[in-house]
């Protein structure tokens, strides 16, 4: 245990896990901001809007879904 390099008092995969869901959680809100700003810029309406919410958010949605399930699992 002496051995193991420490970042800002944590493991190098106790920092992994954390900079991971941070950085991610970060990025997604930056992908809702920009796919809004895509609906207000093409005037699509609330039924455009749906649908680029829809088509572009599956990715990330993906992901986060992911995260849910292994949790309950019990995988992670």
């Amino acid at each position: 245990m002496d051995n193991e390099v420490l970042i800002f008092g944590l493991t190098i995969a106790e920092f992994e896990d954390i900079s991971l869901k941070v950085c991610f959680t970060a990025l997604i809100l930056y992908m809702l901001f920009i796919i809004g700003n895509l609906v207000k810029e093409s005037k699509a309406g609330k039924y455009g809007a749906m649908w680029m919410f829809i088509g572009l958010g599956l990715g990330f949605l993906g992901f986060v879904a992911k995260g849910f399930i292994q949790k309950i699992l019990g995988i992670e």
